[in-house]
């Protein structure tokens, strides 16, 4: 069964999502954690989540994708943008365990002209900081698209900050179709050999979760602006190779595509009509 959906306004709380993602032939979704800029998270209503996780175990939907604030650096130079990071990512980190066992995605940061090597140590710290042993969320690293002092362009930064990171094991990879295209991992003319190098450097173990994103630019372009699936650069075709490659067909799946809710539900459509069940 593919496990697809996509991202959805988490202000009518999780019953709602749930509710919305089921009406639009999706079995999970992704969600941001507060408002994308930042700022005050909305309060818990444990009565929502009560009725949500019953809601997600009759209708099979998860696991859900919770995705940190854009304006997140926990590699910036300056310390209270930082700090800002740090209590975001731990305020988040106490919610999401009240839907257990479930995915928290964030873009590694940005150097900053700090250099990659400081970056990578900076956000090192702050993972180091947030992840405790006894927690059921599995932390994500997004791979990016290498645009500007990204951090996380290539998959070797991303090890680098897996393996210096304390239980570790509570880490793992969120993999943008437009990101490592834009990034330079040609996944529409050598799917295989870019998940080769993955699992040499990271290893696929890590891997659990996929953005389906075309792209506007195009290979190499670092320029990270999704397109429509089919609509970019990629196509249709490379996107029915990635749902469908037994290395990935049964991940959760989780649409960023330039759409409102009916494009989200016929995108869906698409993609399960080019699945191999």
């Amino acid at each position: 069964m593919l496990r697809i959906g996509c991202h959805l306004s988490s202000s009518k709380g999780y019953l709602a999502m749930g509710e919305t993602a089921k009406s639009i032939g999706a079995n999970t979704f992704q969600f941001f954690t507060r408002n994308p800029r930042g700022g005050a998270a909305k309060q818990i209503d444990p009565d929502d989540i009560s009725a949500f996780l019953d809601f997600s175990k009759e209708n099979d939907i998860g696991p859900i994708l919770a995705h940190a604030p854009y304006t997140l650096n926990a590699a910036a130079k300056e310390p209270r943008i930082r700090e800002f990071a740090l209590i975001t990512m731990q305020d988040d980190m106490k919610r999401l365990e009240q839907t257990p066992g479930n995915l928290y995605n964030f873009h590694p940061g940005s150097h900053v002209g700090q250099g990659t090597e400081l970056g990578i140590e900076l956000i090192v710290d702050i993972l180091n900081q947030i992840i405790s042993p006894e927690q059921s969320t599995t932390i994500l690293l997004e791979t990016m698209a290498g645009k500007g002092s990204e951090i996380g362009g290539s998959f070797e930064e991303i090890s680098r900050i897996i393996s210096r990171t304390e239980h570790s094991d509570k880490l793992g990879v969120c993999l943008d179709t437009c990101h490592v295209f834009d990034g330079g991992y040609d996944i529409k003319g050598n799917l295989e050999s870019v998940l080769s190098e993955f699992d040499r450097v990271i290893g696929l173990s890590r891997l659990h979760a996929i953005h389906l994103n075309d792209s506007l630019h195009g290979f190499e372009s670092h320029k990270d602006r999704h397109a429509k699936i089919g609509e970019g650069f990629l196509g249709l075709e490379t996107f029915a190779a990635v749902i469908n490659h037994p290395s990935l067909r049964e991940l959760p799946f989780y649409l960023e595509t330039p759409n409102e809710l009916d494009g989200y539900e016929k995108e869906i459509a698409l993609l399960k009509s080019v699945y191999n069940s």
